[in-house]
């Protein structure tokens, strides 16, 4: 099976690419907007610009994967809302892209989607729950869901909640490299609580859900939600909502002001 994933160089990239390429079934195909920041000692690395219809028609028709999976977006909050044509471009018209060339080639597409899609007010939500976003990035990513559902032939959608854990190379932090950093501010954190609610999800246990979700891929079933074969409850902490969805989760939300 060959499998390309975007955003190769992000938070879950890294990990997901770590992954797969451990895997002799699985031909990857790494791609990232800059070189890549990790060690690739199987599978191929491409770069592109997911903002850029003509790279994502082009690597897809020459690599043609099987399955895509769409970890790239612009996740930076406060940046999306006061950048919203930058977050658009990258969190929306780019999946219109992926899309359109996903359709074409006959690939199945696993979407990477957040809780802030939703208000924050009531949880756990479930995957029938509706959506109400209170800042700009959440509303790309809703649009980006809908563009999914609307367009393409052969879709997942995964919707996760606060995702933590060491990469390499990363503008950005997150609460276990500032714990690493910050001893102090890592005891306030009280991480482990944290964890064991179900609030955070390890980038791996991500990464774990996605590659035993992408294995069912070429077989569509009705649309229903059911859960991954021996995944714990933290790795299920992972909502799916799709045209062949085998996760399941009840994910509790943070409230958000």
């Amino acid at each position: 099976m060959k499998i390309l994933v975007t955003g190769a160089n992000g938070l879950l990239g890294q990990k997901l690419v770590e992954l797969l390429q451990t895997d002799d079934s699985i031909k990857l195909i790494a791609t990232a907007q800059r070189p890549l920041v990790i060690n690739l000692y199987r599978g191929e690395f491409r770069l592109l610009d997911i903002t850029d219809s003509s790279q994502v028609q082009t690597v897809i028709a020459e690599t043609k994967p099987d399955v895509i999976i769409h970890t790239a977006a612009m996740t930076n909050v406060d940046l999306c809302e006061t950048n919203r044509e930058a977050c658009w471009k990258a969190n929306v018209t780019a999946v219109d892209y992926l899309v359109d060339s996903a359709n074409r080639h006959h690939a199945h597409l696993i979407h990477v989607s957040t809780d802030f899609i939703f208000d924050g007010t009531e949880g756990p939500l479930d995957e029938q729950a509706k959506p109400g976003p209170v800042n700009f990035y959440g509303e790309s990513k809703l649009k980006a869901e809908e563009t999914i559902q609307a367009k393409s032939a052969s879709w997942c959608i995964l919707r996760t909640v606060l995702v933590y854990g060491i990469t390499k190379d990363m503008s950005r932090s997150n609460i276990i490299l500032v714990s690493h950093a910050m001893p102090e501010i890592a005891r306030l954190c009280n991480v482990v609580v944290l964890v064991n609610d179900g609030q955070a999800i390890l980038f791996e246990d991500v990464d774990e859900g996605i590659r035993a979700y992408q294995g069912t891929a070429g077989a569509p079933q009705p649309k229903r939600t059911q859960p991954i074969a021996g995944m714990g409850p933290l790795k299920s902490a992972v909502a799916v909502v799709g045209s062949t969805p085998v996760a399941s989760a009840q994910t509790r939300l943070d409230s958000r002001s």
